[in-house]
């Protein structure tokens, strides 16, 4: 194993020292419990937005930390899950009295402790809703959840309910934002090689070197198959057909494309997928109105990539419009 990194333990603590020390005007980092919060929260009269999941997936969670998305993160060891006292603590530091708002990927260990937290928090007398996503159209059941994962559509629903929620929208209203984000994002992802977690020291899972595996999730989970690797443009069939046919999605929609990194993959060759996925779309009437291209939900080191097709209307689009200002996105502020 070869990392940028001092003692394996040390991985997430020392990462979230540095993304303080890089970024003291949008957030800071607490310690005991651990979490990342807003630097000028809580904001009153705004709802709080309180996401988290395991390290490794950075940017995401703690990289959007910022105006116009999160109020805080909590950040897990590598791969695994935050606890409820961390989620605890965060939900206090961003309420601001109008509540706050989980956004919560569909895997067990997230689900059971931000449910507990979110218990925890109403005995507390704050208001506490959840949307949890779940938008992998690869697998039913995985190694971590039950139903289906939730991965890139994440990213847009905390983009998305941030704008909501500095609108002033109510937590009700900035919850049915998240929900219809859910509802009409799809994802898949691929790998052409595992990621290595530091405290393991080799490979997740073994992929020969002239291997993909289609399907995969991220933390290594497998995916539907394992073929010999694919030129780019069918590499997209391979993904966009199962993302197309789920919801459905259908000629004269618009849509949000996003291609996404796994963490080791070049953005040459995230472009070039990026082309691919708008030549498969424009044959099936399908209309790209934004896009998001980039390493914004990775998996450590994994060379591969995802597609998320979120279909928009007007509100939606305005949202995504709509000014935003963290360490790993930043528009219009």
């Amino acid at each position: 194993m070869k990392k940028l990194i001092n003692r394996p333990e040390h991985v997430v603590v020392q990462a979230l020292a540095g993304l303080a020390a890089a970024h003291p005007d949008h957030l800071r980092v607490r310690t005991g419990p651990r979490y990342v919060v807003r630097a000028d929260a809580p904001a009153p009269g705004k709802v709080g937005l309180v996401s988290g999941g395991g390290s490794g997936h950075e940017p995401m969670h703690g990289g959007f930390v910022g105006m116009g998305m999160l109020d805080a993160a909590c950040p897990g060891e590598v791969f695994t899950s935050p606890t409820p006292i961390q989620i605890l603590a965060a939900t206090k530091a961003v309420d601001g009295g109008a509540g706050v708002l989980y956004i919560v990927k569909n895997y067990t260990g997230d689900i059971l402790n931000f449910r507990m937290a979110a218990e925890l928090a109403k005995a507390e007398n704050i208001d506490v809703e959840a949307v949890v996503i779940d938008d992998d159209v690869a697998v039913r059941d995985s190694l971590y959840t039950a139903g289906r994962r939730g991965v890139g559509t994440t990213v847009l629903a905390e983009k998305i309910c941030g704008a909501a929620a500095e609108q002033r929208r109510s937590l009700r209203e900035v919850a049915e934002v998240g929900r219809a984000v859910n509802a009409s994002g799809r994802s898949m992802g691929m790998a052409l090689s595992s990621c290595t977690v530091p405290a393991a020291g080799q490979p997740t899972f073994d992929l020969g070197p002239a291997d993909m595996e289609i399907g995969v999730g991220i933390h290594g989970e497998p995916g539907r198959e394992r073929l010999v690797t694919a030129p780019a443009r069918d590499v997209v069939l391979m993904l966009a057909t199962p993302i197309v046919a789920d919801l459905p999605f259908r000629a004269g929609d618009k849509v949000l494309a996003f291609v996404n990194g796994m963490g080791g993959t070049p953005l040459i060759e995230l472009y070039i997928i990026y082309h691919e996925l708008g030549r498969f779309l424009l044959e099936r009437g399908i209309q790209v109105t934004r896009n998001l291209i980039g390493p914004y939900i990775t998996s450590l080191d994994m060379q591969g990539c995802s597609i998320t097709l979120l279909k928009l209307d007007d509100e939606l689009t305005s949202l995504w419009d709509a000014p935003v200002n963290t360490p790993g996105l930043r528009w219009g502020a």
